[in-house]
């Protein structure tokens, strides 16, 4: 006579969700069976596993799991067998298999799979943010960054805050041009996470004529003149010496690469983190 209904437990030293997708892709095929599914998460014990193989019995359960510890996967595999309950290892074999492949033993950290998705969104998150808050486009939100850029144009502002946004920061960037004063949000916001971008006269001027070269405009407008340069590093220089808590960098001959790193180096500091633990 065969099973009219069921329960099946999903055991997981995370949250269990691979094993549920794969359970009820399985159980597609059986829609005129009754089956209830326990999900049980975050399994790091001996005790644990015997706590749920009582209910398992009690239920006439079936059991699947996704477990990375060879020893958890041995008691629960031992105590299905002596129970007589059915069972099945989603993840233990693929394990095998590619430490057989690799010639090498996984370390088989639990939960690292849950621990990489949530770095995944975080990145994913804060390059929206950055996107949203490029070149002073919002303000509102300010004090949610993690890092604020701030400098005139075309000291690196836009692509140093999409690299950082790639690393798990989340960050504003807020042009600074002349007789034009910063949103006053700027300076209500924590000022600990605020970053001064300067530049070499000489090399924004070549930048700049470069910019207007490539758009097809006047290589002899303000923009790209000495003079007006000038004027705008002295408007920047000032902001900058009113704003002592802002550390300054200076971009003229640096990859952006290590610019980044000595900008998230020096905010980890100030928030008392390791750079690497922000992720």
């Amino acid at each position: 006579m065969s099973r009219t209904g069921g329960t099946v437990f999903i055991l997981s030293d995370s949250t269990g969700e691979t094993a549920s997708t794969i359970v009820k892709a399985a159980l597609v095929h059986y829609q005129d069976r009754d089956v209830n599914i326990v999900r049980c998460k975050n399994i790091r014990s001996e005790e644990q596993i015997e706590n749920i193989i009582e209910e398992v019995q009690t239920r006439q359960g079936a059991v699947v799991y996704t477990i990375v510890s060879t020893n958890l996967r041995t008691k629960l595999e031992s105590l299905c067998q002596i129970n007589n309950i059915p069972y099945k290892d989603l993840f233990g074999p693929l394990l095998n298999m590619f430490s057989s492949y690799f010639e090498k033993e996984a370390p088989f950290t639990p939960g690292i799979l849950r621990q990489t998705d949530e770095k995944y969104f975080k990145r994913i998150a804060a390059i929206e943010f950055t996107v949203k808050h490029d070149d002073g486009k919002l303000t509102s939100d300010l004090g949610n960054s993690d890092i604020v850029l701030v400098g005139i144009s075309r000291t690196s502002k836009t692509p140093l805050s999409i690299f950082l946004s790639h690393k798990g920061w989340k960050v504003s960037n807020i042009p600074l041009v002349l007789n034009i004063a910063p949103p006053k949000e700027l300076f209500e916001i924590d000022q600990k996470k605020i970053i001064g971008l300067t530049i070499d006269l000489e090399k924004l001027s070549r930048i700049r004529k470069k910019r207007l070269e490539k758009l097809g405009q006047d290589l002899s407008s303000d923009y790209a003149s000495f003079e007006y340069i000038a004027k705008e590093l002295e408007y920047a220089n000032s902001l900058f010496a009113k704003n002592k808590r802002w550390p300054i960098f200076d971009v003229t001959e640096k990859a952006l690469e290590e610019t980044a790193s000595e900008i998230t180096q020096l905010i980890a500091s100030r928030l008392g983190i390791n750079p690497e633990d922000h992720f």
